[in-house]
């Protein structure tokens, strides 16, 4: 069978057409619209109905009429309405995306990925940059305010008195201090770019993913929901699998031989397992995956957001599994 939005028809093996049933239809620019969504999705429009009720062995072929010379062309009122509907058709998958959760957060969990890397770099950069000058200024305990400083000062030594210590010693050339202070400033705006990324994504996880998000923080459970490639496939996950997202490098190094990995980045990141004794860790990672499976499963399928009081119950067990462990296992 062969077909387009205007006919469909069953050709026998050598070519010859069988029967013929065309689209009678109202045409307008809105239905052909609709029309093409359906064909689109793969389903039947009417005409392809009747002619497989008529032919029951005959198979849909959905790039049959672009390879067939014989198929009629289309006159200059139909290539309008073609063109008006294709554009239409476009701008509902435009719509249809931005309503899509899990796109939307993709992108915002990527975007705040690479912003964090290259902040990260960038940061670094400007204390160790200022510390040249102000040394005096304690590069760990001052870091958050050194780059603030140099930004909003207009020479190295405002800059140091900001910070509450002695003027540098050496000082900076005229162009060198525009370098370093346009530095600080592009360091400034990307620490405002990166929160508001980040304050987007625990808006929209937190209504999306609410379980998950009072499990293990709204950061931390849109990463899982991205790596899952969704929140449908998230819930669906074995909890053996959800624990080791976002561990590739070890689950590639398990591959060559290695022990597997107890848990992936993202369930390391919470405190009931970083700040845990490692001989510890695997387990209660393993019990926070089961418990964030089933999160996720009540955020999918419509149940009521678990409440603070299953959570604070959920980090008694995680205590309860450290105190059953005090000390790590003998090796025999």
């Amino acid at each position: 069978m062969h077909y387009d939005w205007r006919l469909a028809r069953v050709l026998d093996e050598d070519g010859n057409v069988l029967d013929e049933v065309a689209w009678d239809g109202h045409r307008t620019f809105s239905t052909l619209t609709n029309r093409l969504a359906q064909l689109q999705t793969g389903r039947l429009v009417p005409e392809m109905r009747t002619l497989l009720e008529r032919f029951p062995e005959a198979t849909p072929d959905p790039l049959g009429a672009l390879s067939n010379p014989d198929w009629p062309e289309l006159d200059e009122d139909e290539r309008k309405l073609l063109q008006e509907a294709t554009t239409m058709l476009a701008k509902r998958g435009v719509a249809d995306a931005a309503g899509d959760v899990d796109r939307r957060l993709d992108m915002l969990v990527s975007a705040t990925v690479e912003l964090r890397s290259a902040w990260t770099t960038n940061e670094a950069r400007c204390v160790e940059w200022a510390g040249l000058f102000i040394t005096e200024a304690d590069l760990d305990g001052q870091r958050a305010q050194i780059p603030p400083a140099i930004a909003g000062a207009s020479k190295i030594t405002d800059a140091a008195e900001a910070l509450g210590v002695s003027p540098p010693v050496h000082a900076p050339t005229k162009i060198e201090w525009t370098a370093l202070k346009s530095h600080a400033i592009g360091v400034v705006t990307s620490t405002q770019r990166l929160q508001e990324h980040e304050d987007a994504i625990r808006e929209i996880a937190s209504s999306y993913i609410p379980s998950l998000s009072a499990l293990i923080g709204p950061l931390g459970a849109a990463k899982l929901v991205v790596l899952a490639r969704g929140r449908e496939r998230l819930s669906r996950m074995p909890s053996g699998s959800l624990q080791v997202l976002g561990a590739h490098a070890a689950m590639a190094a398990h591959r060559r031989g290695a022990p597997p990995p107890k848990h992936g980045a993202i369930l390391f990141s919470m405190p009931q397992v970083s700040r845990s004794p490692r001989w510890v860790r695997g387990k209660i990672a393993r019990f926070l995956a089961g418990k964030a499976s089933i999160a996720v499963r009540v955020d999918h399928f419509g149940g009521v957001p678990w409440s603070q009081e299953q959570i604070d119950e959920i980090n008694g067990h995680v205590n309860a599994i450290k105190a059953k462990f005090p000390k790590p296992p003998k090796r025999g």
